[in-house]
């Protein structure tokens, strides 16, 4: 049962009291908490769940969120915030929207609409220690956002009405229209009987007759911003009175070096004039100023945040800079190009210590941006990975902590659920990002992602290439990596090329050195596809210059995963093919080789280990001194992950036997288990481990692939594991 800790207390007040001291310097993710841990007692595993919007106690060690999928509230218990414990769910009469705290109660706005013309819903007064609705207030129609004054002496409702988006195109007007409620709340419970409803129609230039509020939020004097997104409009409300005091159109952005074509490229070169911002969530900064997130829903979505005056006077304008921060720490969602990029959605707001932080949530980037106020333009701080599509997070200043919601839940995908994530300003350097790029001539972001093949130069310390996947079928390219700054950094790419274009459709999984100023690229393609699969040679300038195509002894038995890796040892190119092929024996993989003098293949067998769930298979290959190490993982995440591991096989042990032969079994020792250094991250344990190699210094670099940021998180980790 869980106790009142999360009222009002005299210890809180003390705990406040101690965090005022010396400010920290970074943000790191200290915890998640998978919303799997509070499905209700009997539900299927596989059941869809979900955590939208969060709040915490004024203890700071109580939240609760709502889970839409499973029309009700989410409870955690983050009283040792480094180990969240599921702290119960209680099950709603229709879908809650937002939550929020009051000193006794947690009021949640639940959404009972039979249809988009007939909307409908209530407010709860929910007491945790029961779990029962205390009090209930009919709203008139269908609640979004929810806030409580700061005082504690109200509660404001945007009652949105939303639109169907599939009928005219989503155009407004479709009535009824959204309007704002307000009620005094007696005891943390609200008033049902003097609730006020604040119509909002007539006010903005796009579809006046029909506003649709998103989002409210209090200052101290008790005055409520609200965010009608759809109209691209702001409001001020007083809550004592009820009136709108003032309002304004949220107005509209220019945004240089973006990309805006869904392409598989990353191009940020693209000027979008008159953007409008459409902001979501909204939050204050002070009792002047406040914060937008600029989504975008219709036609607009301006990709960044704006600080205004509540007088209207824009205040700050990030542009496409946040956009940008999101771009070089690899978490840019190229399938968004076409719409409104990265999607920052929702906002967060916190004092601590002496410095008041602003967190950006990018919904479709897997990202939070912390920012610092400095009264005029914020200072951009870091980035940090938040999981698959945050939809809110809330500051806990008394105990240094920032908590995230992530939304997305990929059962059906067998990917990644939804998670709830714990960072906590500690005075260490920031851990994330391990690697991000800088710009290039132009002063664009260079875009990267869906790293999977690693190399080293021969002579340069530090000095390492990668190239990227299939996600980006349409720009194959070779970056440059600085591993000796922290973060690592990558400093240039040199784009793929067959006959003066990029040379599309290839699926880099591998490259290696050629001792000449070149690369040998491998190339992993399905069956049967127009682009075999092959091995290509570049010149330093990323021309292809040879193709080596796959023999048909081999090509006979391919299945869909192909070379995955590959490395030169003497004269000899090793390629590492991903899985069994049709004439491979239960658990094992070839290693083919390619003699450059004499040009003939052969192979050897690779035993793989035995999957629990899904399946295992090759991942690297990479040659240092006597030996070739090799990653071998399964396809799991999470806590199915088993096998995310190094392997070494003696180059004497590769003694490669032609195509359709007997092939011999090398032996393998294990070298390195990559399972707790993707647990560092306190995310997730991601699928794909992709890239190893070992530097001039000896030293060994791995990354992984981020699917480019597609259901993905995007969290893209590079770390070294010391001298090999």
């Amino acid at each position: 049962m869980l106790n009142r800790t999360f009222r009002r207390s005299a210890l809180a007040v003390m705990v406040a009291a101690v965090a005022t001291g010396a400010q920290a310097e970074s943000f790191n993710r200290i915890a998640s908490f998978s919303t799997v841990k509070n499905l209700p007692a009997g539900s299927d595993i596989r059941e869809e769940t979900s955590a939208e919007i969060i709040d915490v106690s004024e203890d700071g060690k109580t939240l609760v969120y709502s889970d839409s999928p499973l029309e009700g509230l989410g409870i955690i218990d983050i009283s040792d915030a480094d180990e969240p414990e599921a702290a119960g769910f209680m099950k709603l009469e229709g879908e809650p929207t937002s939550v929020a705290f009051t000193n006794e109660y947690v009021l949640a706005g639940v959404n009972t609409s039979v249809s988009y013309t007939q909307p409908s819903g209530f407010l709860a007064a929910i007491d945790l220690d029961d779990k029962k609705i205390e009090k209930r207030c009919d709203l008139g129609g269908q609640p979004d956002s929810v806030a409580v004054s700061k005082d504690g002496k109200y509660v404001a409702v945007a009652i949105e009405n939303e639109r169907d988006e599939d009928l005219n195109d989503g155009i407004l007007p479709q009535l009824p229209a959204g309007f704002l409620v307000i009620a005094p709340l007696e005891d943390g419970k609200p008033d049902c009987s003097d609730m006020r409803r604040v119509e909002l129609t007539g006010l903005a230039e796009i579809g006046g007759s029909d506003p649709e509020p998103e989002f409210v939020d209090f200052n101290e004097n008790n005055e409520i911003v609200v965010t009608l997104q759809e109209n691209n409009h702001l409001v001020i409300v007083d809550a004592k009175s009820g009136k709108v005091v003032n309002h304004f159109s949220a107005g509209s952005v220019d945004l240089k070096m973006v990309d805006l074509k869904k392409d598989r490229a990353l191009t940020f070169n693209k000027t979008q004039e008159n953007r409008l911002r459409e902001p979501d969530a909204v939050k204050w900064l002070d009792n002047d100023r406040f914060v937008t997130a600029n989504e975008g829903d219709m036609d607009g979505g301006a990709r960044g945040f704006t600080i205004f005056h509540k007088d209207g006077r824009v205040l700050f304008e990030s542009g496409a800079g946040f956009e940008h921060e999101v771009i070089m720490a690899g978490h840019y969602p190229e399938k968004r190009s076409g719409k409104k990029g990265n999607e920052p959605e929702g906002l967060a707001v916190g004092k601590f210590g002496k410095d008041t932080y602003i967190f950006v949530l990018s919904e479709r980037g897997g990202a939070i941006g912390v920012y610092r106020d400095t009264g005029a333009a914020p200072e951009f701080m870091q980035l940090l990975p938040s999981g698959i599509g945050p939809e809110s997070a809330v500051a806990i200043p008394s105990r240094n902590l920032l908590i995230s919601a992530n939304e997305k839940d990929l059962i059906e995908d067998k990917g990644p659920r939804s998670h709830v994530m714990v960072y906590e300003l500690n005075g260490k350097e920031a851990t994330y990002p391990q690697i991000v790029s800088g710009r290039n001539a132009a002063g664009e972001p260079i875009g990267w992602g869906a790293l999977s093949g690693l190399t080293a130069d021969a002579k340069d310390a530090g000095k390492l290439y990668a190239v990227n996947d299939s996600f980006y079928s349409s720009q194959p390219t070779i970056f440059s990596i600085d591993a000796t700054q922290t973060p690592a950094k990558i400093t240039s790419a040199l784009p793929v090329t067959r006959d003066g274009k990029p040379a599309e459709k290839l699926d880099l999984e591998g490259i290696a050195l050629d001792g000449n100023g070149g690369f040998w690229l491998a190339s992993e393609v399905k069956p049967k596809k127009t682009v075999p699969h092959a091995i290509y040679h570049v010149n330093a300038k990323g021309e292809i210059d040879r193709t080596l195509n796959f023999p048909e002894a081999l090509l006979k038995h391919e299945k869909r995963f192909g070379a995955e890796g590959i490395t030169m040892v003497g004269d000899n190119l090793w390629i590492a093919i991903q899985r069994q092929w049709a004439d491979d024996p239960e658990n094992t993989v070839k290693l083919v080789s390619y003699n450059l003098k004499t040009n003939t293949w052969g192979a050897v067998r690779y035993p793989t280990e035995a999957a629990t769930k899904g399946w295992v298979g090759l991942s690297e290959i990479t040659a240092h001194e006597d030996d070739i190490y090799i990653i071998e993982r399964d396809n799991q995440i999470g806590e199915d992950a088993k096998i995310k591991r190094l392997y070494k096989v003696e180059q004497s042990d590769l003694k490669p036997a032609p195509l359709g032969s007997k092939l011999p079994l090398v032996k393998k020792e294990l070298v390195r288990d990559f399972i707790p250094d993707l647990k560092a991250a306190n995310g997730y344990v991601t699928d794909k481990i992709e890239g190893f190699t070992v530097d001039a210094s000896g030293k060994g670099y791995a990354v992984t692939d981020n699917d480019g940021v597609d259901d993905s998180s995007g969290e893209t980790f590079f770390f070294s594991i010391g001298k090999m």
